[in-house]
């Protein structure tokens, strides 16, 4: 299953390490269970003094497998062929078992072995979501440095049995002690923030006690990227913190019009940002909700920047970098069956309604290139436009009309997903011209209707247009001195990764030269 390469590249990661792994197989006589045997046969070949391959499991979920160490009984376990998207997943789990260090702060580590109690951790995944593997691999490492906690990642597609029975909707879905636990992409700061109750508070101590910033980014996107780093190389003290790192580039899965980049993923190009602005005196502060921007008091004063976990912050100026989210189509339906066949994802969810009917919403670029995508998989697509014609660009347009298992429907407002009080059974839309009403029977439906900027938190604070983006002129300025906009959040037409990382540069310029033009605040 491996190719020349790959087990090239294997063999060098294996020389990493340093105490022997088992890997245990639980088998059945479905085909995919001679595919894991091929494939665990193959890994165990190219280290045969460091991993062994035993297919006498007993685990009640088959096929699957688990790597554990040596004579030990480790909590890392598969449910799934892991290639694809969870290929990283794999290594790293073999990497970590076999006693690699992780990549990640001590207290982290510390924080996780000092859980008490018994957690048992189910995550159901798509081998295409480019969202699961950040969750597979943060339960995977809490399973290998706490041997109380235990995790299993399930392809859904190869379990859809289960999938069915839990209702799952949307990848990916985990569940603890056999409860729903948590929905969509995790870090691990967040999950560990759900099970340590106490790590808020803290969190919180700890980040007050911070010195005051000279440039402090609200937002780790691409215009955040940018402008931390643009700032730091000015030798001045930096701050980032952020929700996640990476922002929307974590839920794009191909990037191809970043000039000098020809083709990536966005995890890929998030985790890239990230690394940057490592290269640098940045402290970042991830997983971290901003709750509210007070401006200081006096110009040339100290602005606070407050936090969800009641944290404060304080920088002599600030740069507003929050980027943006999907929009909701707001109608009724919508917010009761989100995960339960509303998604909003479809190279992550897709592969969940494989042979079934769905709808998408929105005739953009986004929502015909969705379409596109999905028939190839499922039995049937409606694409429901709000306009007299599709948006997209025409090579799209033409692409989805060639397509036998779709249906377009323009001047259709959506007016109601309808369900059965469990999962979604059907799309409502009125046709703008003639009134009538129609009623689409399918099971699921995917939102893509463009972006709304993360900006509530500065209502009041600032001024912001009737879209609710930050104004901003030709240099950044907001309508507040020392606080500054980029990227996807502001006013500036066309949300772009690089028009984004530009912007974010100009705000860190324009942040330095107020700093150098105005007196410092005294102690």
């Amino acid at each position: 299953m491996l190719d020349a390469s790959t087990q090239a590249q294997l063999q060098a990661y294996f020389e990493r390490i340093s105490q022997p792994i088992a890997l245990v197989a639980s088998l059945d006589d479905r085909p995919a269970s001679a595919e894991m045997r091929e494939l665990l046969t193959e890994i165990a070949a190219l280290a045969p003094a460091k991993i062994s391959a035993r297919f006498d499991g007993q685990d009640a979920r088959r096929p699957s497998f688990q790597i554990t160490r040596a004579g030990a009984d480790m909590g890392v376990r598969f449910a799934a062929i892991p290639m694809g998207h969870e290929f990283t997943s794999l290594v790293l789990a073999l990497l970590w078992a076999g006693g690699h260090p992780p990549k990640v702060e001590a207290d982290v580590i510390a924080q996780i072995q000092a859980l008490e109690g018994d957690f048992v951790f189910e995550t159901y995944m798509s081998l295409t979501c480019h969202n699961c593997p950040e969750v597979v691999q943060a339960l995977n490492l809490m399973a290998v440095l706490n041997p109380r906690i235990r995790h299993v990642a399930i392809d859904g597609g190869l379990f859809q049995n289960e999938i069915d029975e839990r209702q799952i909707m949307g990848v990916p879905a985990v569940f603890l002690n056999g409860q729903p636990f948590a929905q969509g992409r995790m870090e691990l700061p967040e999950i560990l923030a759900k099970i340590d109750t106490g790590a808020a508070a803290r969190d919180a101590a700890k980040l007050s006690t911070k010195a005051p910033f000279d440039v402090l980014v609200v937002g780790a996107g691409p215009a955040g990227a940018a402008a931390a780093i643009y700032a730091a190389r000015k030798g001045i003290r930096t701050g980032i913190v952020a929700e996640r790192f990476g922002g929307q580039t974590l839920d794009t899965l191909g990037i191809e019009n970043f000039i000098s980049v020809p083709e990536t993923e966005g995890p890929k190009f998030a985790a890239a940002l990230e690394a940057h602005v490592r290269v640098y005196d940045v402290d970042i502060m991830a997983n971290q909700k901003v709750d509210q921007l007070v401006p200081a008091a006096q110009p040339g004063g100290y602005a606070t920047v407050k936090l969800g976990n009641g944290a404060e912050l304080k920088s002599r100026t600030v740069i507003v970098a929050t980027g943006a989210r999907w929009r909701n189509v707001n109608v009724p339906g919508e917010q009761e069956y989100k995960t339960k066949g509303v998604a909003y994802c479809p190279h992550c969810d897709g592969p969940l309604f494989k042979g079934k009917r769905v709808a998408v919403i929105g005739g953009g670029n986004s929502g015909v290139e969705a379409a596109i995508d999905l028939a190839g998989v499922v039995a049937h697509v409606t694409l429901v436009e709000f306009a007299d014609q599709l948006k997209a660009d025409a090579v799209l347009v033409n692409k989805l009309k060639s397509l036998p298992n779709v249906e377009i429907h323009t001047n259709a407002q959506t007016t109601e997903i309808t369900g059965d009080g469990h999962k979604v059974n059907g799309l409502k839309y009125k046709d703008r011209v003639s009134g009538e009403e129609h009623t689409v029977a399918l099971e699921g439906v995917f939102v893509q209707i463009g972006l709304v900027p993360n900006s509530e938190f500065l209502k009041g604070t600032l001024e912001l247009s009737k879209f609710g983006e930050i104004v901003v002129d030709a240099k950044c300025h907001t309508s507040v001195p020392g606080v500054y906009g980029a990227g996807d959040v502001t006013t500036v037409p066309y949300k772009q990764i690089i028009i984004a990382t530009g912007e974010g540069a100009k705000a860190a310029l324009s942040a330095f030269d107020h700093l150098i033009r105005t007196p410092a605040p005294q102690a």
